[in-house]
């Protein structure tokens, strides 16, 4: 098995565009990465340097203790899974898993057990003489995972390998890769776009955009601590609710106030260690952020608040069956409350919301780097 260390990578095309810029990644032996951002970000073109697919233009990629940047690809002992599967339609299922076995000359006993053994793991032992048109989606996937398994490379690379499949199925999918992980003990590098994906599966995750690393940490970090607005944004679904604020300082505390001529709000920092990290901004425009969990319509919760409470319209209201979201507006700021399917609130309504004080995020306005989590 191997780590993977990119240091300091950049991909440059000509005409000048950059698309990925001081990527600086270091990647345990046996670790599932993420790599996950918007379309454009760079994401897939830096899992295709590690490929060997795509050039690097400045930088040093390790794979183990070997500098790879000059090495091929056949010769970089990684194996990777495609978006669209990739198989050969007039190969059986078998010959499809076997097919890189047998461009390296192995052994066909050794093939057949490889192929075997991957098929078991993969529970496709019934496909092996079926063909890819005979093949559902999520078997198509699973024969490109398998082709890929025995090869046993030190590195797994996969592309996007879930964008294909219905809803259901990757669920299913993503459960079934994160058990794969495990059962091979190999590093996996997985691409995607989707942050649930990407929530659920790694065990850390490097948030890109426009070529950059914003942030690389752990799922939770990522959620309660995103280190700016985007991330905030970004992580979580549905996603952080942002309101432009200043602070102020009333009576010795420092106040977030937000709103309009008819509904003005200040809301104090309840915490004293956090309040003092913000002295420099007093007077200054901030972007206040709160996620929908930590919005609450419950008329217990607001009777206890003594502080955070607000007026808001209900616009649309969406039961999702375990919860219910509310689309509201508050002083002319649009937010999503996620609160408990019991809510009575329709479209039209006027309710009062709490806002969880202990939650709130604070970002500077204009460098968008989080203040405090």
């Amino acid at each position: 098995m191997a780590s993977v260390s990119l240091k300091n990578i950049y991909k440059k095309y000509a005409g000048g565009v950059t698309a990925v810029s001081d990527f600086t990644l270091e990647i345990e032996d046996q670790e599932f990465i993420i790599l996950v951002g918007p379309s454009g970000c760079g994401k897939s073109t830096t899992l295709r340097m590690i490929a060997g697919l795509e050039e690097i233009t400045e930088g040093e990629l390790y794979i183990g203790d070997r500098l790879v940047n000059d090495v091929a690809p056949k010769d970089r002992d990684i194996a990777m899974v495609f978006q669209n599967y990739a198989l050969y339609p007039h190969m059986t299922v078998f010959d499809n898993m076997a097919f890189g076995l047998k461009l390296r000359k192995t052994p066909k006993d050794e093939i057949k057990r490889r192929v075997e053994e991957a098929a078991r793991v993969l529970d496709i032992v019934h496909l092996l003489e079926r063909k890819p048109a005979a093949l559902s989606g999520g078997q198509r996937q699973r024969v490109a995972l398998g082709r890929a398994i025995v090869r046993e490379p030190k590195v797994f690379l996969l592309d996007e390998p879930l964008s294909n499949l219905d809803a259901k199925l990757r669920a299913q999918m993503r459960t079934e890769l994160s058990k794969l992980h495990l059962r091979l003990g190999t590093t996996f590098i997985y691409v995607t776009h989707d942050q649930t994906e990407a929530m659920t599966m790694g065990t850390r995750i490097v948030v890109m955009k426009d070529g950059f690393i914003q942030q690389i940490d752990t799922p939770q970090t990522l959620y309660s601590k995103p280190a700016n607005v985007f991330v905030a944004g970004f992580i979580g679904s549905p996603q952080m609710n942002f309101i432009d604020a200043t602070l102020a300082e009333k009576d010795g505390k420092v106040c977030i106030e937000f709103g309009d001529d008819n509904n003005h709000y200040s809301i104090a920092v309840p915490s004293a260690e956090k309040a003092a990290q913000l002295k420099d901004y007093i007077g200054k425009e901030v972007v206040f952020g709160i996620r929908p969990e930590d919005l609450d319509d419950d008329p217990e919760t607001i009777a206890k608040a003594t502080d955070g409470v607000i007026d808001c319209d209900v616009e649309v209201t969406e039961l999702m069956g375990a919860e219910t979201y509310l689309y509201l507006v508050c002083a002319g700021n649009s937010m999503t409350a996620r609160v408990a399917p019991t809510s009575t609130l329709r479209a039209g309504d006027k309710t009062k919301i709490a806002i969880d004080l202990n939650k709130i995020h604070l970002f500077d306005k204009e460098t968008e780097v989080a203040i405090f989590n």
